[in-house]
């Protein structure tokens, strides 16, 4: 993403759609805004708190989505060589699923390294120790989250649901939702489908529906801006969605209530 190779940097992507792979791995976290990737053909939005994991040679679109802003650890691999215990740390980082969901207290951490990477941009030293520092917390982290789960383990909907009202105006993608709860996607696509008994689409979707109900009761905002909020592509495909799921249209169904 940069045409000199730095251990680790704070920096924005345009706006505009970009694709490349690069050698070594890489390690995206979000601080601002939101960005778009694409990992093998799996896209995600990414915004604060949440991240994704690049592998060597993976082929990897990105763009950003007005202000953003994201760091970026990059790990060559003659790097990781020389310190054994690192590599195991970074390869047991990667076996994980690509996108994910950092909690409050590794947010914070990532906030305070951050700031200093910022206020000393060219202290390389300072900017190794501080990657460093959040690879081995990260790794730990998952590890933890990922311990082996009793049989008949139930999903925390809370934090799911938490998640969808805070990113309901955007595409929201089962892996980001995995992520939320640290779980690898295919798991979590069988629990959640097991326990709710329905696909995170459909449920994702329901509450969308139920946001779209709500404004249209008690908001003045017109089709558009309500289909904007929801996080429908377009105001027409939010008529017609709207329309199929209820039997009629939203105009009609705000004048009923």
């Amino acid at each position: 993403m940069a045409s000199e190779f730095k251990h680790s940097q704070v920096m924005a992507l345009p706006n505009h759609p970009s694709l490349h792979a690069h050698d070594y791995r890489q390690v995206v976290i979000g601080l601002q805004g939101q960005t778009e990737f694409e990992l093998s053909g799996r896209g995600s939005l990414v915004g604060p708190g949440q991240g994704c994991l690049v592998s060597e040679s993976e082929l990897h679109a990105f763009s950003g989505v007005g202000h953003n802003e994201i760091l970026v650890i990059n790990l060559p691999e003659p790097l990781l060589l020389g310190e054994l215990s690192m590599k195991q740390k970074v390869d047991a980082l990667f076996a994980r699923e690509a996108y994910f969901q950092l909690d409050s207290q590794a947010q914070t951490l990532v906030k305070a390294l951050t700031a200093e990477m910022v206020a000393n941009p060219n202290d390389k030293l300072l900017g190794r120790a501080c990657a460093d520092t959040l690879l081995c917390v990260m790794e730990r982290h998952f590890r933890d989250q990922l311990a082996p789960r009793r049989h008949g383990q139930r999903l925390n909907m809370d934090i799911i649901d938490l998640y969808i009202r805070q990113h309901i105006s955007r595409k929201i993608s089962v892996a980001q939702m995995a992520g939320s709860v640290f779980l690898a996607e295919s798991q979590f696509h069988q629990l959640f489908k097991t326990q709710v008994g329905m696909t995170p689409h459909q449920y994702v979707l329901m509450r969308r529906f139920e946001l779209a109900q709500e404004l249209l009761r008690s908001s003045e905002l017109n089709l558009t801006q309500i289909s904007d909020s929801c996080g429908f592509s377009s105001q027409s495909g939010f008529t017609s969605a709207f329309s199929r799921q209820f039997g009629i249209s939203p105009s009609r169904f705000r004048q009923q209530d």
